[in-house]
């Protein structure tokens, strides 16, 4: 019996431990983010940096980008059309298409990609620089890593995912499209047409901020866990895993609160 209370007892200890450095680093993100937002009044002097971080999160990840929006139209049209053509309206596959990918889709597989290649790739760069002790050189030379490191990863990450989400779109909508038209016998133009009227504008802003926000989030939970790294390179991995596992709920959560805000219940 008194075992089994010492085990209660140390499972309580244990989740308000995790509780507690939960909040803990929620409230250090928070404060990392609004330290970059002070610092990017001086985003002219890194704008070279800044252009290489979206060089990065745009240019590099495109080839990648490219194949799973192509897929990713295809599958949804396959999975759509199959299920509209029992009901005989495989010819509005376009404008269901369309919208799910504006809405959500395109925003939610940007996020993914950019916290797979971009997130890992800050967390570990932050990290090694962190554990390595550079961050400490520069707080020595009384220069700010969130300035120097921090704000042009946000700023990058922000201005790209809106960026990648579209690309997304237009590449999942052109795979789609060819997935009608040689699967379901939609002709091309039939399936354009109807695209087009499920491209709404309210879905087009509504889809443009998620993306906005997944960029936020994913740059600076990423940049929270590099400079939150410890414990040499065994740190730095625990850090890289634990800032891809944060960002993808984020996105996950963040993306549902956006959609209940926008289209639910009035």
């Amino acid at each position: 019996m008194g075992k089994r209370i010492q085990s209660i007892e140390k499972w309580f200890s244990n989740l308000g431990r995790g509780f507690i450095a939960g909040v803990d680093f929620a409230g250090f993100t928070a404060l990392t983010f609004l330290s970059a937002l002070y610092y990017m009044k001086n985003s002219w002097s890194k704008r070279h940096d800044i252009l290489f971080q979206m060089y990065n999160a745009g240019v590099k990840t495109f080839p990648v980008v490219s194949i799973v929006a192509l897929f990713t139209g295809m599958v949804l049209s396959i999975q759509l059309g199959v299920e509209m053509r029992v009901f005989q309206q495989q010819n509005l596959v376009g404008h269901a298409i369309m919208s799910v990918l504006t809405r959500e889709m395109g925003p939610f597989m940007a996020g993914i990609i950019l916290i797979a290649s971009m997130g890992a790739s800050m967390a570990a760069e932050i990290g090694t620089m962190k554990v390595s002790e550079e961050i400490d050189a520069l707080e020595l030379m009384s220069i700010s890593p969130v300035k120097f490191l921090v704000m042009p990863r946000v700023i990058a990450m922000m201005l790209m995912t809106p960026i990648v989400s579209v690309y997304i779109i237009t590449i999942g909508s052109i795979g789609a499209a060819v997935v009608a038209n040689t699967q379901l016998d939609v002709p091309y133009n039939i399936y354009y047409f109807n695209a087009m009227q499920g491209l709404h504008l309210k879905a087009i802003y509504v889809g443009s901020f998620k993306a906005f926000i997944f960029g936020l989030l994913i740059s600076s939970i990423s940049c929270a866990y590099g400079l939150k790294a410890s414990n040499g390179a065994l740190g730095v991995g625990k850090g890289t895993r634990d800032s891809v596992v944060a960002s993808f709920v984020m996105v996950l959560v963040s993306g549902y609160i956006i959609t209940s805000i926008f289209y639910g219940r009035k």
